[in-house]
C-alpha cells in the first residue's frame, strides 16, 4: 500500500500588506523633482535669490525698519506661485496630454490618491519661498542699524501664498481638463490685482486678496500698524485647506474624513475672513493719536555728547547715528552755535493710517530739530539740513522760512562734512540736480533754494573744507544775519559772482 504525502497548498498574493500612501509620496516626490527641475520655476527662483541679495546690499537698506521688511517678503512670492501654479496644473494635465490616462485604471493608487500627490508636490516650493523669507528678513535683522520688530504672521504669507496657488493648479486641473484654464486663471489674477483690487487695506475686501501691500511715507512702530495679520494668515491656511481638499473631493475621495476635513477647512476659512474683516483702520485710533499728539508722553530721551535725543522705544539705537550728523553739524559752525545744546525729536504723524503721507510742521522751540522714523540715504542730508537751519535761524521753523543769502550758510553747514557732499546736494533737491533753482528737502517743510544760492554752494562744496570752515567760523556773525546780501555772502566765502555780481536770493520774492 503506497503512502500518500499532502503537501500544504501555498498561499497566493502579497506577502506584505498594501502600502497606497507609499506611492502617494513617491509621486509627490517625483513631481516635486519635475517642478523644481522646470525652467520657468528654476529661473524666477534663481531671480528671487538675485532679488533678496540686491536688496539687502542697497545702502538705503542699511538701516532697516522690521515691520516693513517682513511686508516688503510678500510680492516676489507671488511671482514664484503663480509659476507653480502653471506648472502644477501641467503635471496633473499631463496624462490627458500625452493619453495615457487608460493606463492609470489598472492601477492600485485610486485617481483621488494621485490629486493628493500633486497637492503635496507643491510643499516643497513653498518651503523653499519660508527658506528665502526667513534669510531675506534674518540678513535684515542682523545689520546694525536695523529697528522695530517683524511679525512671523507677516512672514507666512509668502510661502501660504506659494501653497494656495499651487493647490490651484490641481484643483483647476482636476476641474477643467484643458491645458489653457490655467493661463485664463493667471490672466484673470492679474486683472483683478490691477484693475479690482480695492485701493487699500482699510477695506474688508481688499484682505481676501493673498498680499495685502501697505506704505506710506514714514514707518510706522510695530504697535501702531494694527494689522489683522495674524487673521489673514489663519485665513490662507483654511483657503489652501479648502482648495486642496475640494481637488481630492472632485478627484473621487469622497469619504467621511474628507468631507469632514472639507467642513473643518471651511470654518477655519471663515474665522479668519471675520477675524480681518475690520482691516486695517484707515484713520486715528488712540494710539496713533497719542504718538502723533503727545509723543512726549512715549519716547525715551538719551543723552548723547551735549544733546539729547527722543525717540520712540523701538529707535533708541539710532541716536548715536543722529548723534553723528548733529555733531559734524556743529564742527563746522562758528560762534554760539558750535556749543549750542540740541534736543532731537523722533515725530510722525500716524493719524491719517498707514499709508499718508504728511508733512510735519516745525517746531517753534529753539534747539529742537525733528528727525522722522525713517533714516539712511536721503533721510541723513534732510536731517543735516534740518540741524543747520536750526542752527543758523534759532529754530526749526524759522529755519524753513529761509530764502535769504543765509541759505547759503545752511546748506554748506549741511553737506559741507559730507563724505560725498555733491551726492548729498543733489539727494537732498527734489529735482535731483545741482544746478538751477530746486525746492529742498527736509524733515518737515521744505524750502526754496535760487540758482545764485546753488551755484555758491556747489562752488563752495568743491573747495577744501577746512579752508571754507576758517571763513565760515571768522565771518558767522556777518554770514548769519538776514541782512547780509548774497553778493557780500559771495564775498566772504570767496567765491566769484555770476556775472560780477550775484544778487539772485537776496530777496525772499520767488
Amino acid at each position: 500500500m503506497s503512502a500518500v504525502l499532502e503537501t500544504p497548498a501555498r498561499t497566493t498574493g502579497p506577502t506584505h500588506p498594501a502600502r497606497p500612501w507609499a506611492a502617494v509620496f513617491a509621486l509627490a516626490r517625483f513631481e516635486a523633482r519635475e517642478l523644481r527641475m522646470n525652467m520657468s520655476f528654476l529661473a524666477l527662483a534663481v531671480l528671487y535669490m538675485i532679488w533678496i541679495v540686491w536688496q539687502t546690499t542697497q545702502s538705503q537698506g542699511d538701516f532697516p525698519i522690521l515691520q516693513n521688511v517682513d511686508r516688503g517678503t510678500q510680492m516676489m512670492p507671488v511671482l514664484i506661485g503663480l509659476a507653480v501654479m502653471l506648472n502644477v496644473n501641467r503635471a496633473v494635465l499631463r496624462s490627458r496630454r500625452r493619453d495615457t490616462d487608460r493606463h492609470f485604471d489598472v492601477l492600485v493608487v485610486e485617481p483621488w490618491r494621485r490629486t493628493a500627490a500633486h497637492v503635496l508636490s507643491a510643499v516643497p516650493a513653498a518651503l523653499f519661498t519660508a527658506v528665502c523669507v526667513t534669510v531675506q528678513f534674518t540678513w535684515a535683522a542682523l545689520k546694525p542699524g536695523a529697528a522695530g520688530h517683524g511679525s512671523p504672521a507677516e512672514l507666512a504669507v509668502g510661502p501660504l501664498t506659494v501653497l494656495l496657488f499651487g493647490v490651484l493648479g490641481v484643483l483647476f486641473g482636476r476641474l477643467f481638463l484643458s491645458i489653457f484654464a490655467a493661463p485664463m486663471l493667471l490672466v484673470l489674477l492679474l486683472f483683478a490685482e490691477v484693475f479690482v483690487a480695492p485701493p487699500s487695506g482699510s477695506d474688508w475686501a481688499s484682505w481676501l486678496y493673498p498680499v495685502v501691500s501697505e506704505t506710506g511715507s514714514d514707518p510706522l512702530p510695530s504697535d501702531l500698524l494694527e494689522r489683522p495679520a495674524a487673521w489673514h494668515a489663519l485665513y490662507l491656511i483654511g483657503l489652501a485647506l479648502v482648495v486642496a481638499l475640494l481637488a481630492v473631493l472632485v478627484s473621487g475621495g469622497r469619504s467621511t474624513v474628507v468631507k469632514a476635513a472639507v467642513a473643518g477647512s471651511l470654518a477655519l476659512t471663515v474665522v479668519g475672513v471675520a477675524g480681518q474683516s475690520g482691516g486695517t483702520p484707515a484713520g486715528s485710533t488712540p494710539a496713533r493719536e497719542r504718538a502723533s499728539v503727545t509723543p512726549e508722553k512715549i519716547r525715551t530721551c538719551i543723552e548723547h555728547g551735549k544733546s539729547s535725543y527722543c525717540a520712540f522705544p523701538e529707535w533708541t539705537g539710532r541716536a548715536a547715528d543722529w548723534a553723528a550728523v548733529v555733531d559734524r553739524v556743529q564742527n563746522l559752525a562758528g560762534g554760539r552755535a558750535g556749543a549750542e545744546r540740541l534736543t532731537v525729536n523722533q515725530r510722525l504723524d500716524a493719524r491719517y493710517g498707514l499709508e499718508s503721507d504728511s508733512t510735519l510742521s516745525p517746531s517753534t522751540e529753539p534747539g529742537h530739530v525733528t528727525v522722522r522714523t525713517d533714516w539712511g540715504g536721503n533721510r541723513v542730508p534732510e536731517f543735516a539740513v534740518a540741524v543747520a537751519s536750526a542752527l543758523v535761524a534759532g529754530d526749526e521753523k524759522a529755519g524753513t522760512e529761509i530764502c535769504d543769502a543765509r541759505l547759503v550758510t545752511v546748506m554748506w553747514l549741511a553737506l559741507g562734512g559730507d563724505p560725498d557732499p555733491m551726492s548729498a546736494l543733489r539727494n537732498v533737491r527734489l529735482d535731483d540736480n545741482v544746478v538751477g533753482p530746486a525746492l529742498v528737502l527736509s524733515p518737515t517743510e521744505p524750502f526754496f533754494m535760487s540758482a545764485e544760492q546753488t551755484r555758491i554752494v556747489v562752488e563752495l562744496l568743491k573747495k577744501p573744507r577746512y579752508d571754507v570752515a576758517g571763513k565760515v567760523k571768522a565771518k558767522w556773525t556777518e554770514l548769519t544775519s538776514p541782512d547780509t546780501s548774497m553778493a557780500r555772502v559771495a564775498e566772504l566765502l570767496n567765491v566769484p559772482a555770476a556775472g560780477g555780481k550775484a544778487t539772485d536770493g537776496d530777496s525772499c520774492d520767488m
